[in-house]
């Protein structure tokens, strides 16, 4: 049945008229919006019953639903091309949404009064449907303006238009993933925002490698957290921008309902990243997230530590432990478990590091009482470690009707709670001598058992350390434990076999030298027996490392080392067990840090071995190389040069983890000062830089630290900086040349805002005896200013040969506009600024730059300098042009850029052909020095330089000498002209 058109109060032709004035009204002030969207809405609903009946049966046409969406958008289109930033525009947009959100529950209440169902079409979804086919219409503009506005009023809207079409949902996710991707980031913003509210979408695509701050802040916070979710949300834990990582903390993942939500691993990432970031504002908010996860605990901060792996991940927990700690004064219990432990030990390192001894004693047991807990904790140790050997070896999967598993977990707690409890009776006072004897005789027996966990072996050790007397004493008790062990070894060896008599052969008949001493047979030992002695000797070497770590007196001062190196050390140097190496390679490298003739014939061994051996065996001995680098660096720097160029081969690893230590440890030995060769400090720059250290997050978080630190140090770090940039720029360039069409790198204009952060002297730290160096920013831009003078790139190849390559017009590009960003001090000496100035004239008259990109901003470099400098440069006149050969010879580039002086076009590698000197000379029309040189030069310049050359002829020895410095002179004279006459 055909519905007649109803009579409305309105006329469609006024619908302009009338929402004009409303829209109007919406971009004054957020406040009228209720009212304004009330009053829109009744037009809306007006319009939408003019109807018009089509003929023979064809139905209805919604002529006033039109005319008002017709209207409607019209008035959006009017806010689209506003830039961003105008308020008004950004009202209207918001007063849009909430015209959109008002109408749509407004149609979702009449449908439930009438019991319609969703899929039947309202005025308000084919309301919203137009809007949004219009609005996807702008994704594709041209104007960056129309793509922020359109995107934004999806943003704002999105998440108010009610159900929408699967074609049309699917249109708009597919415009919106291809908006995140647009090359402007205030598009990519609302395109981020706009996906998140989505709900659904895939949020790897949503923030994949991308680089703006702004875009990576709006997908963190409008990413609902979910389990698809929370990896991605997770990883801006280590995101480079701090206020991020303080938004995660604060915002996000305080919004969660309960940490349970977090699996243990990502509770663990969090506290971890968190507690532990360089930034103290977010240690702040990390901080206080963990105090919210307590609040939500009946049980307390041991409710908490079961949120956490305290087995693997014990100081995971002992971080949150102590950011958590506010007043928690029931420490300990008689029935111990790994998180009461754990808590009780840190909160004694927590009053100990805030000297409250009040609180240590009121808590802390006696000595005697700690030491009977420790060891009926051992025994019980003792006794679950026997029971599962015991299981092995009747292959049951139960003993005593306990479980394989369940025993193992109960061993490890166990041993989780003595290594706790031995942390703490390392606080403990020991002014009592019968808890010190009881403690003492109970830790040196636990040593001494080969039965003794290897993770209760550091721990068993530092209470060791502290009741010793001295270091002497410690390491003679740890030498007499491995002694020990080693004679237990020795008892299970099987007895050698009668020596061969001296007078009669193996054979019977030859005999053998006279005096010879009868030679044991070879004794043969049982495999079962060969892994016991080799399972003693790790141990023996654990406690070997253990004390080498724990002492500083030199080897030559204790005697008891004397016999380790030959019986223990060395062998399980040459043995071809991997774990038994590494541990032989880490004793002998601590021997070496307290015996230097040991580290110096021990040195190349390391070496080698941090080149050939196993990953494990790498690692260690790179550590040991730069240990002995940093404590004997005047044995190793004497020879020059030998040491760099070692420590450039080491930087060249397969091994991301082995590159990551050899990094770090070039960077600490050239923050030290021990190393200060140009071309580590290149090597690592180009580390830095490359696309091949992207994943090698350790790498990276070294040296971004480091870049930093060094330059702002010391002001002969910046000028190394300053001597290095041209090559290294050229080698990224290459660098950049050879990658593959889907592997990027840092753009060249990033490289040198780097550059011109790290030699910034208005960051460096003053310190006491030191100079400021405000000039090196100054003769970067005079080394740069060369290089496009000469047209090439002073590249050092290989050591002591050099080439030049041209710079290319990009690169000019890049160059002229970092010249812009550079600190040139107002007191700059006198004779760099009027150098400075002779390169910036020179290069306008001889090597006009010919991009205009490059030219404009060359043009205001050179004005800004001539503003900076004008004091300098004020008293330089005409007459004083002479003077300029003196200076000129501190530069040895002058001559072969003015011998060259036929290159003037793009690319200086090009030849051309030569013109006529005054055709060359092409003076700059915006320079009022050069036209002002025009107009004197056939009048004054010719006779006062002649006068001038004259007096400078009478010292030189030939009359060839002297048409060699006329010429000089005057090539000088005609690049610089008679530029500073005025």
């Amino acid at each position: 049945m055909v519905r007649k058109a109803k009579e409305s109060t309105i006329d469609i032709e006024e619908l302009p008229e009338l929402i004009a004035p409303i829209f109007q009204q919406a971009q004054l002030s957020l406040a009228n919006h209720r009212k304004n969207v009330v009053s829109l809405h009744k037009l809306h609903e007006q319009a939408a019953q003019i109807t018009q009946t089509l003929g023979k049966g064809k139905g209805i046409q919604l002529t006033g639903e039109a005319a008002f969406s017709k209207a409607f958008i019209s008035m959006v289109n009017r806010i689209l091309p506003i830039k961003k930033g105008v308020s008004q525009a950004d009202k209207s947009i918001k007063f849009v949404a909430a015209f959109v959100r008002y109408t749509s529950e407004k149609a979702a209440e009449e449908k439930q009064k009438d019991g319609e169902t969703d899929e039947e079409d309202t005025t308000a979804s084919r309301f919203v449907a137009l809007l949004v086919k219009h609005l996807l219409r702008g994704f594709q503009a041209k104007d960056k303006n129309v793509r922020l506005r359109v995107l934004q009023c999806v943003a704002e809207m999105i998440s108010s238009v009610g159900e929408m079409d699967e074609d049309l949902y699917l249109a708009l996710r597919s415009a919106l993933l291809e908006r995140i991707r647009d090359k402007e980031v205030p598009v990519r913003v609302q395109a981020v925002i706009a996906l998140a509210k989505l709900q659904g979408d895939n949020p790897e695509e949503m923030e994949e490698e991308e680089q703006s701050v702004d875009v990576r802040r709006a997908a963190l916070l409008n990413i609902a957290a979910s389990k698809t979710t929370l990896d991605a949300i997770l990883s801006r834990t280590r995101d480079q921008d701090t206020t991020i990582r303080k938004i995660l903390y604060s915002h996000v993942l305080a919004g969660l309902p309960h940490p349970k939500l977090l699996t243990i691993s990502q509770r663990e990432e969090v506290v971890k990243n968190g507690l532990k970031d360089r930034e103290s504002t977010v240690r702040a908010a990390a901080g206080r997230l963990v105090g919210t996860w307590v609040d939500l605990f009946e049980g307390g901060l041991v409710e908490l530590l079961k949120m956490f792996d305290l087995i693997g991940s014990e100081e995971v927990a002992q971080e949150a432990l102590l950011s958590a700690f506010i007043t928690r004064p029931d420490l300990f219990d008689s029935d111990l478990t790994p998180e009461k432990a754990l808590l009780a030990r840190v909160f004694v390192d927590h009053c100990v590091s805030i000297k409250d001894t009040s609180r240590i004693e009121s808590s802390l047991p006696v000595v005697t009482a700690l030491a009977f807990r420790i060891q009926h904790c051992y025994n019980t140790l003792l006794e679950l470690s026997k029971e599962l050997e015991a299981q092995d070896r009747e292959d049951s999967m139960e003993v005593d009707g306990d479980s394989q598993a369940d025993r193992e977990e109960r061993r490890s707690s166990m041993e989780f709670i003595v290594a706790q409890l031995l942390k703490l009776a390392v606080n403990l006072d020991y002014s009592d001598e019968i808890g010190r004897r009881k403690m003492f005789g109970l830790v040196r027996e636990m040593t001494g058992q080969e039965s003794l966990p290897e993770g209760l072996v550091a721990r068993c050790l530092d209470v060791l350390r502290k009741l010793s007397p001295n270091e002497r004493d410690l390491i003679r008790l740890v030498v007499e434990v491995i002694q020990e062990l080693r004679d237990l070894a020795r008892q299970d060896e099987p007895e050698p076999e009668p020596a061969v008599n001296g007078d009669e052969s193996q054979f019977g008949d030859d005999r053998t030298e006279a005096g010879r001493p009868p030679v044991p047979a070879p004794r043969e030992i049982t495999p079962e027996t060969q892994a016991r002695i080799e399972a003693i000797d790790l141990r023996c070497l654990a406690l070997c490392v253990g004390m080498l770590e724990r002492v500083n007196s030199t080897l030559q001062d204790n005697s008891a080392l004397h016999g380790l190196l030959p019986e223990l050390i060395i062998p399980s140097v040459r043995s071809k067990d991997p774990l038994l190496r590494e541990r032989g390679l880490t004793s002998l490298g601590l021997c070496c840090l307290i015996d230097k003739k040991i580290a110096l014939s021990s040195f190349t061994l390391f070496v080698q071995q941090a080149q050939v051996a196993t990953e494990e065996i790498k690692k260690r001995c790179m550590e040991t190389v730069f240990d002995l680098l940093m404590v004997y660096e005047s044995e190793f720097f004497k020879a020059e040069n030998r040491i760099e160029v070692l420590l450039l081969q080491i930087l060249d690893q397969d091994s991301p983890e082995v590159q990551a230590i050899a990094c770090e440890g070039v960077a600490k030995l050239m923050l030290s000062g021990i190393a200060a060769d140009d071309r580590l400090l290149r090597s690592l720059v180009i580390l830095y830089l490359t696309p091949e250290t992207e994943e090698n997050q350790a790498l990276r978080q070294c040296l971004s630290y480091f870049f930093p630190v060094y330059c702002y140090s010391s002001p002969l770090n910046q000028r190394r900086m300053q001597h290095i940039f041209l090559e290294t720029y050229w080698h990224l360039k290459e660098y950049r040349e050879s990658l593959d069409e889907d592997q990027e790198m840092v753009p060249p204009s990033q490289i040198t805002l780097l550059f011109v952060d790290w030699t910034d002297p208005q960051k460096a730290v003053e310190m006491k005896d030191q100079v400021p160096d405000t000039a090196v920013q100054a003769e970067l831009a005079s080394d740069i200013i060369k290089a496009l003078l000469i047209g090439k790139y002073p590249v050092q190849l290989e050591p002591n040969i050099r080439a030049d390559l041209a710079i290319s017009k990009e690169d000019k590009k890049v160059l002229c506009q970092m010249l812009g960003r550079l600190y040139i001090p107002a007191d700059l000496d006198y004779d760099k600024a009027l150098q400075l100035k002779i390169l910036t004239s020179a290069l306008m008259m001889h090597r006009p730059l010919k991009d205009t990109v490059s030219k404009n901003a060359f043009t205001k470099f050179d004005n800004s300098l001539s503003k900076t400098l004008a004091e300098q440069l004020a008293g330089f006149k005409e007459e004083d042009y002479v003077e300029l050969d003196e200076i000129c010879k501190r530069f040895d580039w002058a001559e072969d850029v003015l011998a060259d002086d036929s290159s003037e076009g793009e690319d200086y590698g090009e030849s051309h052909e030569p013109t006529p000197h005054k055709a060359r000379r092409v003076p700059r029309a915006r320079d009022p020095r050069v036209q002002a040189a025009r107009a004197t030069r056939k009048r004054k310049a010719q006779e006062e330089l002649n006068q001038e050359v004259d007096k400078m002829l009478e010292s030189d020895e030939s009359e060839e000498e002297e048409k060699d410095e006329d010429a000089e002179v005057e090539s000088v004279l005609s690049v610089t002209g008679a530029s500073d006459e005025e």
